[in-house]
């Protein structure tokens, strides 16, 4: 429940602290008060959009800040799931800034503004006027129904399941997609795996290729060369080695003489013998070259498909052409390894709406065991509030497929006078008349549910009298379930409450301000007194307003 509320600079609030009890609190003023800017405040922590315009004083910023007694409530979870700390006594904070700017705090810590609304969705209902046309949507209606049942965990078990389903089917359509594509380029796909599967590609082929094409297109120069070589070192007639033996001979004669003699010997040796072996590497190069046109065009014919290959598919090496024909390999399995899984996905689709089916029929049927029970509560709530001759009815249909909810169609109708058909609220009743069907509904819903907190907002609207006082009656009753505030200009409303708090307007500093305060009893005669007056309070208003106190 509501605990404290302190608002400063929103709107006509200047500076704002009030403490709220348990039961029925009124809020009554004059018109223009405020009470309603009250709400705007409130909804700021409960995680709604900030307007631009509200600061009243716009070099400061605003802060509304609301302190709830949640040690009742199962919310631990909330607080363990979001990493926060968790407290008897939740803080919920809104500051906006002068430039507009929002921050929002739980606990002190900075959230961000849905996970504000989250939890404020589950601490406080604020009921206005505006809050009522939501009756006319569907999902309320059967948030209603739902609510009454009590079937909570059927329901959270069957939306979870239904997410699944609706999880399967797009990626079952994803598959289809993928295989549908991959089917229309499967043809193209196996021709250019097939080709490079026919080049049969090997490793570092495409250089040994071109070194070899390169040594037989050059195969005379080089055997040439070599000849040519050989013979100067070694075989022709004045060759170079001869030419060294005799210069060998001739200083091997003085070396005797001449002790540097014996180390050049050693090196002009080992020169004659290198020259020999070079000689013989080269008439064995030579011999081993033969130009074969024949190979030459083979190789060239190689070299010729490598490179188309490799232009075809944009690469520039046969490693690369590789990698090409592994990856259509892959996408040829993968087209295979998808109808696999697209037949699991159709299967595990079955078994969930089989299980949805299964899941969606006990829903309905505990919907239809409670519509009757609610339909005679809400009526005899309408009676109650001055509507004998109302009708209410909830129209139970199928559903062809599985929605969040089920398999199932809600719909309220309602008339509110008698020898008129009951039809779609939102085509029939006026806004008084439905505002007393809301609160006919909230009235259900507060003995099935545990909210901590309802506030009204002109729950009065189009009522008055007697109605009134029945309204009141009902406000009093709805609170011995949860904390009630409601803001009200009728009397016989603010008399039932259990606290009454009076909003005012006063003029300071050239501004206009408005404030909060907690009337004492003999407070309350007087105001209640002064909504009974036209202009000036009378005797008979004063024991009338203490005879509604009384009753």
């Amino acid at each position: 429940m509501l605990l404290h509320l302190s608002i400063e600079n929103y709107a006509l609030i200047k500076q704002l602290d009030v403490d709220l009890n348990r039961g029925f609190t009124a809020i009554t003023g004059e018109t223009g008060a405020g009470k309603s800017i009250l709400l705007g405040a409130m909804s700021l922590i409960l995680g709604n959009r900030a307007e631009t315009n509200i600061l009243n004083d716009t070099s400061r910023k605003c802060i509304v800040e609301g302190h709830f007694d949640i040690s009742s409530y199962q919310l631990k979870d909330f607080f363990e799931r979001n990493e926060l700390d968790y407290d008897e006594v939740l803080i919920l904070r809104r500051e906006i800034s002068r430039n507009g700017k929002s921050r929002a705090f739980i606990n002190d810590t900075p959230v961000k503004l849905p996970l504000m609304k989250e939890i404020g969705e589950s601490l406080v209902d604020i009921h206005s006027q505006n809050r009522t046309l939501t009756l006319n949507k569907s999902d309320v209606q059967m948030a209603v129904i739902d609510n009454f049942a009590g079937h909570t965990d059927l329901l959270a078990d069957y939306r979870k399941t239904y997410r699944e389903y609706q999880n399967m089917q797009a990626r079952l359509n994803e598959l289809e997609e993928r295989e549908s594509q991959a089917k229309a380029d499967q043809d193209y796909y196996q021709f250019l795996f097939d080709e490079l599967e026919k080049a049969d590609l090997k490793q570092g082929e495409q250089q040994e290729i071109e070194n070899e094409l390169e040594l037989q297109n050059h195969a005379e120069t080089i055997k040439s060369g070599l000849m040519e070589g050989y013979d100067s070192i070694s075989a022709s007639d004045m060759n170079i080695i001869q030419q060294l033996q005799n210069i060998h001979s001739k200083l091997e004669h003085s070396a005797a003489h001449h002790q540097q003699l014996s180390a050049l010997l050693e090196r002009l040796n080992s020169t004659i013998i290198e020259l020999e072996d070079m000689a013989g590497d080269m008439n064995n190069l030579a011999e081993d070259i033969t130009y074969n046109p024949s190979r030459a065009e083979e190789l060239n014919e190689r070299l010729n498909t490598l490179y188309e290959l490799e232009h075809k598919h944009r690469v520039s090496s046969v490693e690369e052409l590789i990698g090409k024909k592994q990856e259509l390999e892959q996408k040829l399995a993968g087209i295979s390894s998808l109808e696999d899984q697209i037949e699991k996905t159709r299967q595990e689709i079955n078994a969930t709406r089989q299980k949805l089916d299964e899941m969606a029929g006990k829903l309905s049927e505990y919907r239809k065991a409670s519509i009757p029970k609610i339909e005679k509560e809400i009526q005899q709530t309408l009676t109650q509030l001055g509507m004998p001759d109302a009708g209410f009815q909830i129209k139970q249909e199928k559903l062809n497929a599985f929605s969040p909810e089920g398999l199932d169609k809600i719909t309220f109708l309602f008339t509110a006078n008698k020898g008129i058909p009951e039809q779609e609220i939102g085509k029939i009743a006026s806004g008084g008349e439905l505002s007393r069907l809301m609160l006919a509904v909230k009235s259900l819903i507060a003995k099935k549910t545990l909210l901590p907190t309802i506030i009204f907002d002109e729950i009065d609207s189009g009522v008055s009298g007697d109605i009134a006082g029945k309204v009141g009656d009902i406000l009093k009753k709805m609170a011995a379930e949860m904390q009630v505030i409601a803001i009200s200009h009728l009397p016989q409303i603010a008399s039932k409450s259990n606290d009454h708090l009076f909003v005012y307007k006063d003029v300071g500093d050239n501004k206009t301000f408005s404030h909060i305060r907690r009337l004492s009893k003999e407070e309350q005669v007087q105001e209640l007194a002064k909504m009974l007056s036209d202009e000036r309070v009378t005797n008979a208003a004063i024991q009338t307003a203490k005879e509604m106190l009384e009753n």
